[in-house]
Formats: structure tokens, sequence, C-alpha cells
């Protein structure tokens, strides 16, 4: 345990047993220890804003069990076409002028055709132009599709690891653990950021949910932005009838996460709608600090901008400020 006295230490050598102890301490002892650390390293009063568009929906070969972009699930989702690069950079620009500093986007691929990485660059090359971050996320990638995003100044690529690596095979088929860590290693090794996290809620036990964030906790460098999902169970996928994590879990996951990883963006993502605001109060205090703005994620909902701005207003939250972001900056 001496280990854990001081939590701010940015290590790459935590174990499962001190991720158990830090989930496992009395609830205002955990949530004090996060919110040190996060007052530590960010202003605790400020939330990075992103947005995030599918530019290509559907018709995914993968067998992901939450997804409704998945071909070999029945959720009624028709696929759709890669978007117009314009398309994309109008909505980009309407995401900036509402408040986001990064821009998402996602596509419903197992890895992307190199046909469609000169639209894919385009697109980044545009965000960029805004004065936003970029991030993408496309699946798995070649190191020369990697070249091209990383000269095309894509600042952050977002590849979930999803689960623990036990229960991995559980969830999806189609690809392996081993896989998802390949990808974030030629990433990191590219000068990408890496914006990695994971599910919560998919049937997993408790330590498949701690042995997730030791994953990524372990890697040689910490992800800029670690996402944590809660599973919203979509009608017509093997998890729809999925049992919901109890709030106080879900905070004191993003209480560890945030000890284990200090410098890192906790971002609250999918499954906000379902949560009230007491438990995302929780959830900033414990050390969140980014959300998703707008209406829709992918293909999921996503609480409305006016019910995010009246929270804000009652924590006393400030949305991170908009950085100039260029190509040739050397941070954004």
């Amino acid at each position: 345990m001496n280990r854990l006295q001081n939590s701010s230490e940015i290590r790459n050598t935590w174990t499962r047993e001190e991720a158990e102890a830090l989930y496992n301490l009395p609830f205002n002892d955990l949530l004090f220890k996060a919110h040190c650390v996060h007052r530590e390293h960010f202003d605790p009063n400020e939330v990075q804003q992103s947005q995030l568009l599918s530019i290509k929906t559907g018709g995914c070969p993968e067998d992901c069990s939450y997804c409704s972009q998945s071909a070999r699930n029945n959720a009624d989702l028709p696929a759709s076409k890669l978007l117009e690069v314009q398309t994309v950079l109008a909505e980009a620009k309407k995401a900036r002028d509402g408040g986001a500093t990064r821009y998402c986007m996602g596509a419903a691929w197992r890895s992307p055709k190199d046909r469609d990485m000169r639209a894919i660059e385009m697109m980044v090359e545009g965000v960029k132009e805004l004065g936003m971050e970029s991030c993408m996320t496309l699946g798995m990638l070649t190191p020369e599709q990697i070249l091209r995003l990383k000269d095309a100044g894509l600042d952050y690529y977002n590849h979930n690891i999803d689960t623990s690596e036990r229960y991995y095979s559980e969830v999806i088929s189609t690809r392996k653990f081993s896989d998802r860590l390949e990808t974030l290693n030629l990433v990191k090794e590219s000068g990408i950021k890496v914006c990695s996290g994971g599910i919560v809620g998919m049937g997993e036990e408790n330590m498949d949910r701690l042995d997730m964030l030791v994953s990524l906790a372990t890697l040689e460098q910490h992800p800029d932005s670690v996402p944590i999902n809660m599973l919203i169970p979509i009608e017509g996928t093997p998890l729809q009838d999925a049992k919901p994590v109890e709030p106080i879990e879900f905070v004191r996951l993003i209480a560890v996460a945030r000890i284990m990883m200090p410098k890192s963006h906790v971002r609250l993502s999918a499954g906000r709608t379902e949560m009230s605001i007491e438990t995302q109060a929780m959830c900033f205090f414990a050390g969140a600090n980014s959300v998703f703005k707008g209406e829709t994620l992918l293909t999921a909902d996503n609480p409305e901008e006016s019910k995010d701005a009246h929270l804000f207003k009652r924590l006393g939250i400030r949305p991170m400020a908009l950085k100039s972001c260029t190509k040739e900056a050397e941070t954004c």
C-alpha cells in the first residue's frame, strides 16, 4: 500500500492488486485522493468538450456485441457511404462555433481502405484549419496509413480496448485483444496522441473493469485521453438486455482511472443520458474532465447542449477554451 501514498506519481507499473486496493477504499477517501490528484494536474473547474460525428455508418464486418453498426447484429441500421469532405467540415465548423475544441470522426470499418485515405486526410486538414484538435477512429491501421494521418496533422487516434483481456473474447470474436494493443503501439510510435478507454456494463465482472484500467495504465505511455463509456443497450444487439452499472461503482472507476493516469483527460463518454446530474457531478469531482457535446454519439443519444450548459452553470464548470491548433504547432 505504500506505493499508493504518492498518488500523483506518473508510473506504468500498476498492478490489479493496487487498483483493487484503491477501488475498495472508503468512498470519501477514494474521492478525496482522486480529487487531489486531479487538482495537481488540471483546473478542477474546466471540462474539455469534444464533438463526435459518424462519417461512415453501419455495415461493419466486426461482431462487437455492443454495437448497432455491426453487420452481424440485428439493430436495423442501414449502411452508408463515407460522407463528403465538405459535409464533414461544415459540421465541424458548427461544433467549433458551439464550443467544441476537439472534433472526433468515426467510421464503421474494421480498417480503412487505401482508396478512402485521401478523403480522410482532407477531413483532418480541414478540421485543423478551423483551429480545432482532430481525432479519428477508423479501426485497425497499417503503418503506412498511420504515417499518412500523421502527415495530415492528426492529433489523436481513438482505439478503445473495450474491456479486460480475459473478457474480451466474450464481447468480440473477429479480432483479438492483442490486435488492439498493436494498433495503439503503432499510433504511439508515430507521435499521434492515443485516445483509448473502454465500456462498462457488458456483463463483465468488477475485476475486468479494473484490469481494463490496469492495461491502459501500464502502457509505455498513458493515453492522452481515456474515455469511459457506460453501455447503452441497443435493441437488436446481443447486449440489449445487459444490466446497468450502479452509479457509485461507476464513480469509483472514474476515481481509480484519475489516480492511475494523473495527466490523462478522463472522459465521460456514452451513457450520460442515463446518469443523474448528481452522478455526473461526482464524476467531475473524482477527476473526469472531458465530455462529448452534441445530441448524438455516432448512433446513440447524448445529452442536449442546453442540459449540459445548465449542469455546468450549476456546478461552476467552464468549458476549456479553444486553442489555436495547426499542423505546424508542437502542441495543441
